[in-house]
Order: structure tokens, then C-alpha cells, then sequence
């Protein structure tokens, strides 16, 4: 009998960096309440993903998938590119 995996985080961004080699840095914008006053604001997480093949262009949009940690700051992984930048 095959084991299941846990559900993975799944989180999709923007390319904001792609000068290191084999990663890039994702920029992933939300919504949440302000604490007082319940407004929405945006929000901006920068997360350095896993891009094997050096495939991923600034301004791209990319879907990121948790993984183990892959360097002292590296835990996501490019799932797909979404969206090419022109």
C-alpha cells in the first residue's frame, strides 16, 4: 500500500529577482484585515524558490510548491510558470 503525502502549501507570485543561480526570489501579495480598523491591506511575502532549469524571467508569474529545505533560506520549489512577462 502506497503512502499519501501531506498536502503541500501552494503560493503564486511574481518573479521579483532571478539573478542567483538555480533560485528565485517570488514575491506573493494578500489581503488581510488591519487589526483596529478591519480595512483590507496587501500585504507582500518574499519567498526564494527552487527553479531547476533557470527557466523563470523577472515579472513572471509562477505557481510555488513547499518542499524541504533546500538551502539555509530555500523551503519552495517552481511549480509551473503561469504567466510569461512580455
Amino acid at each position: 500500500m502506497a503512502e499519501e503525502r501531506n498536502l503541500r502549501k501552494v503560493r503564486q507570485g511574481i518573479v521579483v529577482s532571478d539573478k542567483m543561480d538555480k533560485t528565485v526570489v517570488v514575491a506573493v501579495e494578500r489581503k488581510v484585515p488591519h487589526k483596529l480598523y478591519k480595512k483590507s491591506i496587501n500585504t507582500t511575502s518574499k519567498f526564494k524558490a527552487h527553479d531547476e532549469n533557470n527557466e523563470c524571467r523577472v515579472g513572471d508569474t509562477v505557481r510555488i510548491v513547499e518542499t524541504r529545505p533546500l538551502s539555509r533560506d530555500k523551503r519552495w520549489r517552481v511549480e509551473k510558470i503561469v504567466a510569461r512577462q512580455n
